[in-house]
Order: C-alpha cells, then structure tokens, then sequence
C-alpha cells in the first residue's frame, strides 16, 4: 500500500511521543481501532471528507466517536482535524501500525489465491519459501482473486512470488509471440 508522505510524518511524529511517554501499546491499539473505524464507515469518511462542514464540529464528531482513547490519541485525532488532513487519519493509523510493527519485527504477508485454501495449505505454502522468517511473527492477509485462475501470488514486505497460472499462461503468450 503506498501512504502518502503526511501520513508517514505524522505516523512517525506519533510514534516518537508515544515511545517518549511509553504509551505506545496502548496507541497502537487505538490505532488499530481508528483504522477499523474508518475502514468500516463510508459516512464518517464522507464526513470527514466534506469540505463546507466547519472542522470544530469534526472534532466535536471525532471527540465523541473515540472518547474512550488516551489523551495521547485524541491530541493527535484532533491536531489532524485542525491541519485539515483529516482524510489522511486511515493512513495514519495504518502507517503507524506498520512503524510499530516493524520495530516488533512483525512481517506483513499478503498471500492471493483463486479459491478458499485450507489452513495446511497456506502453512505449506509459507514453509515452502524463504522470504517468510521461519519462527516470526507475520500479519497474514488472504485475498481471493478467481482472475489468477489458480495456484497464488504470495507478497511479503515489498518482495513477490507470483506462482499463478495467469501469469504463467502470460508468459507462454509471451514466449510464442517472440517465435
């Protein structure tokens, strides 16, 4: 996922009071929760997109909707809402969580396959490789695309194996077209 540089700054400035005030398990956790939110409601997002809507009342909104969170999430929920940058807080939240989890050495996995696998297939499939640390953590993200036709697409941080059968019918295409 490409997150844009506001977001890694203020990711990045959260993180550094956070670990300062050593309360950075419990923001993650709220931004975990933030990310949740914003993921699951296209009205907030809608809301918070809208321009004409005065950013006091957004972060009366805001105040409201994560009151529960630290003084530490709420600062930084409300500072995002008076910059403007309020259809940035996603990102942030994404962005942060994946600081924390990098520190932690906690591997992001996203594995893409025609159908449903069962849970042996998908640990065959991570033991066959050597980008996935034997004994590590891993955030494990299943996606099924019925396009790849078959076998799966595995990414791991930035590097991929693409094993499906689309992109090895691609690549006879290809090879027929050079004869």
């Amino acid at each position: 996922m490409l997150t844009s540089k506001v977001a890694k700054r203020y990711a990045q400035g959260l993180l550094d009071f956070a670990n300062e005030s050593g309360q950075t398990a419990a923001v993650f956790s709220e931004m975990k929760d933030v990310k949740k939110v914003m993921s699951e409601s296209e009205d907030l997002n809608k809301f918070f997109k809208t321009p004409y809507i005065d950013a006091k009342k957004k972060e009366d909104v805001a105040k409201e909707i994560f009151k529960g969170f630290s003084l530490v999430s709420q600062n930084l929920i409300t500072l995002v809402i008076r910059h403007g940058r309020e259809n940035h807080l996603k990102n942030i939240a994404q962005e942060f969580i994946n600081k924390v989890e990098d520190i932690n050495g906690v591997q992001r996995i996203t594995l893409t396959t025609a159908t449903q696998l069962s849970k042996e297939n998908i640990d065959q499939i991570l033991k066959s490789t050597d980008l996935v640390k034997a004994g590590s953590n891993f955030d494990l993200n299943l996606t099924i695309n019925p396009d790849i036709l078959g076998g799966y697409i595995l990414r791991v941080g930035d590097q991929q194996i693409d094993a499906s059968v689309k992109s090895k019918l691609n690549n006879i295409k290809k090879d027929f077209h050079l004869n």
